[in-house]
């Protein structure tokens, strides 16, 4: 019986952390477009940071239908694709120097 109650509880948490809407993840995926975009990457690395805007957009619109698990996990993509965006622009404008 106890070990009934444990696995409840245990659900319950766990299902706590994946209803609430991914506040930090999408900060980090707006930061980290913004830094993309101030290094040119819509003209340096447009395919990346198109990607980057494309998976933010859809988070945005999953948040909107309380769809936060693949809200979370669009805005992680988001930020890695920023990221590499910005990698790609930071190359391409040190190889032109």
């Amino acid at each position: 019986m106890l070990r009934g109650w444990l696995m409840l509880t245990a659900l319950v948490v766990v299902s706590g952390c994946v209803t609430a809407p991914p506040v930090q993840e999408m900060s980090d995926a707006r930061q980290a477009i913004t830094a993309a975009e101030q290094a040119d990457a819509a003209r340096l690395a447009p395919d990346s940071l198109n990607d980057a805007q494309r998976f933010l957009s859809e988070a945005e619109r999953q948040i909107q239908q309380q769809a936060y698990g693949p809200a979370r996990l669009n805005a992680v993509r988001a930020k890695n694709r920023a990221a590499q965006a910005l990698a790609s622009s930071l190359a391409a404008s040190a190889e032109s120097n």
